[in-house]
């Protein structure tokens, strides 16, 4: 970054940056070349998805905002039509529940993924695929558990961060079956949950899709506990009265047509729990 900033100021006698104390600030003749920089990368793109329109294909930007964990799913049902249409750029978000809601109701995004549709939206949506989540804990904590016991005794819980879906999920399980908690633990990501997890600090209800490669390796075991796996969907979904773009429309279609063989290719080992 600081060798291309060098690069560019080499082509102006005026300055675009000063730093002053130990910060470094844009000048004001800084900011309008940014300004300036971002209208001509606006240009090309607009002469590339000309060239393309002119040449039959679909082009534009297709825009998705994933809940966290979405991302164990949505790259499987976006890469084929994404590779099918070499004029189309996505531009995909991956954060937790709450701020896919606000995406998608100032209207920034095409598409949400999430596990639980909001009802204070009026939404279409297409449902996709099972989210199942279950009580996972690390082979040594399991080993400890005699059949009997109860996991939500004694043991540390790691929950998500407020906002998150799973974190919902987890919490009204826990209140519906009066169930009781020990210590809690509060992580911002489903990857330091599930490292956690791992590293013997304490089990959680976690999204089965992630845990692939930790339940192949005996990193990560599911405890079989009364009223799991809690079982909800992935859904695609938009805002009701949105005008979808060409390229959205074509993802719609898409996914409509070929949601079934997707699974059937990238989610065989799931569909078996």
């Amino acid at each position: 970054m600081s060798i291309q900033l060098k690069r560019l100021q080499e082509q102006f006698t005026i300055p675009l940056t000063e730093i002053i104390g130990r910060k470094l600030y844009v000048t004001d003749f800084g900011r309008e070349i940014a300004e300036a920089a971002k209208n001509i990368i606006a240009e090309v793109e607009a002469i590339n998805y000309k060239t393309l329109a002119y040449q039959n294909e679909l082009t534009g930007k297709l825009k998705v905002s994933s809940a966290s964990t979405g991302k164990y799913v949505a790259p499987y049902f976006l890469s084929g039509f994404v590779n099918q249409h070499r004029g189309v750029d996505l531009v995909m978000d991956v954060t937790n529940k709450t701020r896919v809601v606000q995406s998608l109701e100032r209207n920034e995004i095409d598409f949400a993924l999430v596990s639980v549709i909001p009802e204070d939206l009026k939404t279409e949506s297409l449902s996709l695929i099972k989210n199942k989540l279950y009580l996972v804990g690390s082979p040594s904590m399991t080993k400890k558990l005699s059949p009997k016991a109860d996991a939500f005794e004694g043991h540390s819980l790691l929950y998500r961060e407020k906002g998150s879906a799973t974190r919902n999920a987890m919490e009204s399980f826990i209140r519906i079956n009066g169930l009781p908690t020990s210590k809690k633990l509060e992580l911002t990501s489903n990857e330091a949950v599930k490292q956690a997890v791992i590293a013997g600090i304490g089990c959680s209800i976690m999204p089965l899709i992630g845990l692939r490669n930790e339940l192949k390796n005996n990193e990560i075991e599911i405890i079989p506990f009364r009223g799991l796996p809690v079982v909800t969907h992935w859904n695609i979904i938009w805002l009701k009265d949105k005008k979808l773009s060409p390229v959205a429309q074509a993802f719609l279609d898409y996914l409509r047509q070929n949601m079934d063989q997707i699974i059937e290719d990238n989610f065989k080992w799931y569909e078996e729990y």
